[in-house]
């Protein structure tokens, strides 16, 4: 390696390492600050975060890598620039692309680097982070309880209106259903106005009700009496249930029981579960498709007509029918539906009508029911094939914006933290929020997986071919000539014609 290959290649290398560790800084700071409710309050030492640390930092990755070498690209070139050190380069023959090929082949590696951390370290992050934040959950049961829902702690199943307090340990409109180890079944049922979880010692724990009523249902020997459901009902101002807490803090943090998740897997873990999905959908479009046609009656619809045609002996209808039924689709012409319909009398005909009317509107609420469980098989689809794509949308990422900082540098001729970092951030951003909006279109399958995953590199693809161009021509970033010139002869023929006028 030559001196000036050296020269650059150490540079950008103490360059990209500061920019990095400064940026993983501040986005693991976000990282802690979107997790906070998980971790304040539960006592966890030092270990416990350091691993949540651990797990949280190679997800950060897909953020961080693509946005450092932008940054330090745009900042190396434009110090060169700007200390006119590329000037010298280029008066002893040196261009931009030789000045920067050490460059190429250390974002070469480190783009195959990127690959290989997005496929494996990643998806092992993932599954570490995923299963530590489910089991620090569960280190306080106030965390566990969902608004709205109702949810199971100890011997109780308890559903709360709304959550508050500092710790969210105070509840509003409290429904539980009381377990009883004898009887199965929720024979006995709480409300009421206010309740609070209470820690009562070791491995103990209290709900204290306020203002509520106890509901008790009997169950008599006598069916007779059991058919009127009677119940016994009792008002308290205070109620307390204890609640073993055992099973709370005896939470194994290390233990994986969460294992599977679109972005705990590799690359071949991804094909194979595509295959699977596309498969499971696929099937499940065609059992529903046959099942919405035989319950509607279309096929014994097609036989009745048939029927009808063979006693009218009509030789046209019947190979018309037989032509339908051979096809896959049930399809019929509408003058035998219609031949078919009047050999009714009226009474008869509406009798049909009211029978496929109730048809056709069960057959519109069952399509309705099915819809939104298809939407969400193929939303789990597109997020699988979204994570696919963006393990080597990565890699080409970092190798692309490279070439958009390193010109981008050269032209603005500025190095240092000012300019270059509000020139990278504003690229990045554009970059980074055209790919989440396309990601999110994709989900619903608006938008193409590939494409919207891929969207945002093809943007800066052609972006780093014209910068690049330009910076080895020694052209600013927009030639401002072809705008201005015409201005300026525009104002300066106006400026002669009234000088003459004056004259």
């Amino acid at each position: 390696m030559k001196i000036l290959d050296r020269y650059i290649f150490s540079t950008f290398v103490r360059t990209f390492l500061a920019v990095f560790v400064i940026l993983m800084f501040i986005f693991v700071l976000q990282g802690i600050w979107l997790h906070i409710s998980e971790l304040a309050g539960k006592d966890l030492d030092y270990a416990i975060i350091g691993k949540f640390l651990l797990y949280l930092t190679p997800s950060l990755i897909p953020l961080v890598l693509p946005l450092t070498i932008l940054v330090s690209s745009i900042m190396v070139f434009g110090g060169f620039a700007e200390n006119y050190e590329f000037a010298a380069m280029k008066s002893s023959g040196i261009s931009l692309q030789r000045a920067m090929r050490s460059l190429i082949f250390f974002i070469s590696f480190l783009s195959v680097v990127a690959l290989f951390f997005a496929n494996t370290v990643i998806p092992w992050a993932e599954f570490k982070s995923i299963n530590l934040r489910y089991n620090i959950r569960e280190l306080k049961p106030s965390m566990a309880i969902v608004e709205g829902a109702f949810n199971e702690i100890g011997d109780v199943n308890m559903k709360v209106a709304e959550k508050y307090g500092d710790e969210d340990d105070k509840f509003r409109d409290v429904i539980i259903h009381k377990k009883t180890p004898k009887r199965l079944g929720n024979f006995t049922v709480i409300k009421a106005e206010s309740g609070e979880l209470v820690n009562t010692g070791d491995k103990g724990l209290a709900l204290v009700l306020y203002n509520g009523n106890y509901y008790d249902e009997l169950q008599p020997k006598d069916y007779k009496e059991r058919r009127k459901k009677p119940y016994l009902k009792s008002y308290f101002e205070k109620y307390n249930i204890n609640i073993d807490l055992s099973s709370f803090n005896d939470v194994d943090l290390d233990e994986t029981k969460y294992n599977y998740s679109y972005k705990m897997l590799d690359i071949p873990e991804l094909n194979e579960s595509l295959d699977s999905l596309s498969g499971d959908l696929n099937q499940d479009k065609r059992n529903f498709s046959n099942n919405i046609i035989s319950r509607s009656g279309a096929r014994r619809l097609g036989e009745a007509v048939e029927d009808t045609s063979k006693t009218k002996n009509s030789t046209a209808m019947g190979k018309r029918l037989e032509a339908a039924r051979k096809k896959d689709t049930i399809t019929y012409n509408i003058n035998t539906i219609e031949e078919f319909y009047d050999s009714y009398d009226l009474r008869q005909k509406q009798q049909l009508t009211n029978i496929a009317l109730g048809a056709v509107r069960g057959t519109i609420s069952n399509i309705k029911g099915k819809e939104s469980i298809f939407k969400k098989k193929v939303q789990r689809l597109n997020k699988t094939e979204i994570q696919l794509h963006e393990k080597y949308a990565l890699a080409v990422a970092c190798f692309i914006l490279f070439f958009v900082g390193a010109p981008l540098g050269a032209i603005i001729r500025k190095g240092g933290l000012g300019l270059p970092m509000v020139v990278a951030i504003l690229l990045f951003l554009t970059y980074h929020f055209v790919g989440i909006f396309a990601k999110n279109s994709a989900e619903d399958g608006t938008v193409s997986p590939f494409v919207a995953t891929w969207l945002s590199t093809f943007i800066m693809f052609p972006l780093s071919i014209y910068l690049t161009y330009r910076a080895t021509t020694d052209q600013g970033f927009i030639n401002t000539d072809v705008i201005t010139e015409p201005i300026k002869k525009f104002f300066s023929k106006i400026a002669g014609a009234k000088k003459k006028d004056t004259e």
